[in-house]
């Protein structure tokens, strides 16, 4: 509730074109069941695969299987006009309803990637998670891997490329990956989330493959030395000024590596919560953490992920993902719940933490 007294007029948005889009389905279905109805009033606006957009005013039950789609919905947009600061509804009876907040559960391309942040700046409403520029630069694993080398962070060695210039050149980019690269190696989309178009590669047979298959995510293409650890992550909570880090997670992955069905599909990892590591090296990540989140200008929110290596223990930072899971077995989530602070106690905090970015 704000200051007023009044309830907080809060839009949920939903679904996504993109290849995360089922995902958002279920991390919005948790958010939507943990919000407070006493403190917020509602609008659930889904955004098809097709990217369409809908105000759907039907049961929550229907979200995660995509069948929210068959209403019943409206028409309905964010208008760019700061002066309407809210949604635009089509339909019978058009109208429009004044937002005060926007809560984007939304993963992966049209949504973590700055583009729908731009929008949401343009409209002048408060929102959810890190601005424009820190979401662009997160979703994209290069320009992030570069800048964070800039500042002496410590990352897995690797290089990146165009497609296009595999398709002109693929024996010269193969050759620079396995002199400058040990294998295993990982290939990625530089800009796609959840492991989407991921491929562990254990020798440059495998290379063709799995950059093709990168290439139909993303025009940009990262390459990895594979990091022999444990994959653990810390989730970073707060604007850039007052930013904290929760305790550190640890994932024993039951695949390869930590990929798509993993995360939402089976669940069949274990999560480790403390992490299985020294004390030393949590207290470590949790520094650097902080600090690749104020280097970003992440807000809000942030999950970092990072290894530690079999052995000597050293933290190599993965990445940062500025609208992580919210699922019931995600564990940005479970990290601050482990920390004492409930589910939607957790969903209040980053609602307030967007006024105050946006000076309300």
């Amino acid at each position: 509730m704000s200051e007023s007294g009044k309830k907080v007029s809060l839009a949920v948005l939903f679904g996504g074109k993109s290849s995360e889009h089922e995902v958002s389905l279920m991390s919005a279905a948790s958010v939507l069941e943990n919000l407070d109805r006493e403190k917020y009033d509602i609008y659930m606006v889904g955004i098809t695969k097709e990217g369409r957009w809908l105000l759907y005013t039907g049961e929550l039950a229907l979200l995660p299987s995509g069948q929210w789609e068959k209403g019943p919905v409206e028409p309905a947009f964010l208008s760019p006009d700061p002066s309407l600061h809210g949604l635009v509804v089509l339909g019978e009876k058009p109208r429009t309803i004044h937002l005060d907040c926007v809560f984007p559960a939304l993963h992966g391309k049209n949504g973590e990637d700055g583009t729908l942040q731009g929008l949401l700046a343009l409209s002048g409403i408060p929102y959810v998670g890190c601005n424009t520029e820190a979401s662009a630069i997160c979703m994209d694993k290069a320009v992030t891997h570069t800048l964070l080398s800039a500042a002496n962070i410590e990352q897995a060695h690797y290089l990146w490329f165009y497609a296009d210039r595999f398709d002109c050149a693929p024996e010269t980019i193969k050759n620079k990956i396995c002199a400058r690269l040990d294998f295993p190696v990982f290939v990625k989309p530089a800009n796609a989330g959840s492991s989407v178009g991921v491929s562990k590669v254990e020798s440059p047979e495998g290379l063709d493959e799995a950059i093709r298959k990168a290439t139909k995510e993303d025009g940009k293409i990262m390459v990895e030395e594979g990091i022999k650890g444990q994959e653990v992550e810390c989730a970073v909570l707060g604007n850039r000024q007052d930013a904290l880090a929760s305790m550190v997670g640890e994932i024993g992955a039951s695949a390869q590596f930590y990929d798509y069905d993993d995360k939402y599909v089976n669940g069949t990892s274990q999560l480790y919560i403390p992490a299985r590591i020294p004390e030393e090296a949590a207290k470590q990540i949790q520094e650097t953490a902080v600090r690749a989140y104020r280097l970003l200008g992440c807000s809000g929110l942030a999950r970092v992920d990072f290894f530690v290596t079999e052995g000597d223990n050293r933290v190599v930072l993965n990445e940062l993902n500025t609208l992580p899971g919210f699922t019931s077995i995600s564990m940005y989530p479970k990290l601050w719940m482990a920390m004492g602070l409930r589910y939607g106690e957790l969903l209040d905090r980053l609602i307030a933490l967007a006024f105050r970015q946006a000076g309300c």
